[in-house]
């Protein structure tokens, strides 16, 4: 696959991850909180890939309501921190929490307003099929492995890291093809951090300075 798709398909399967507020007011609590690693993965891949086909020509017309729906989907679910403190490695080791806030916003910004757009050029009509939930560190972490299913091509491999926080299932981490977000983003921002404190790098970051790539 082109990188260029990669990118593509990192961003569509971070908003996946992430389920939507509609989804929480659509179930009882208690179900939402019930939901299998699985099932979240396979729900809301599919709901997110339906609304962008739905909704194309609305998002197309008007970018912003496609920021606010990426927005909104995104920061419902996905463990933006605790990635942030595995981006940072080494780097994040006793930092403050307020520091890694700083970075964890500025790296998810970064991500979404360099790739959200290209979410409209995505093939939605695709099916999601979840191949198996395997867990880690006794249960503690938790691998969704999916696929996406194309016609013509080949499947997508799409693996999900998922921890619990509290009574729900969050994802940290997202691999598309065997290439991890985590680790993608800590070598791109390895040689920056040695040089500048977190803060700066997240200045940075807010200021077009750095990138968040996925090339």
């Amino acid at each position: 696959m082109k990188r260029s798709a990669l990118t593509v398909l990192i961003s569509a399967a971070l908003l996946a991850a992430a389920p939507a507020a509609v989804l929480a007011q659509a179930a009882p609590a208690a179900t939402a909180a019930a939901a299998t690693p699985s099932q979240l993965v396979l729900n809301n891949s599919t709901r997110i890939l339906t609304t962008l086909e739905t909704r194309r020509a609305e998002f197309t017309k008007d970018r912003s309501k496609l920021r606010q729906f990426i927005s909104g989907e995104f920061n419902a679910m996905f463990d933006r921190d605790y990635a942030a403190r595995l981006v940072l490695g080494a780097h994040g080791r006793g930092a403050a929490d307020a520091d890694v806030k700083l970075f964890a916003d500025a790296l998810t910004d970064s991500l979404m307003q360099r790739y959200g757009s290209s979410l409209l050029d995505f093939n939605t009509r695709l099916k999601v099929r979840v191949k198996s939930e395997t867990p880690l560190r006794n249960g503690a972490i938790v691998k969704v492995s999916s696929e996406f299913l194309r016609q013509g091509g080949e499947p997508i491999p799409v693996d999900y890291l998922m921890r619990k926080s509290g009574s729900q299932w969050k994802v940290f981490d997202v691999m598309v093809e065997g290439v991890s977000f985590v680790q993608t983003f800590r070598n791109q921002f390895d040689a920056p951090l040695k040089q500048k404190s977190i803060p700066q790098v997240a200045a940075d970051i807010r200021a077009g300075k750095l990138q968040a790539s996925a090339n």
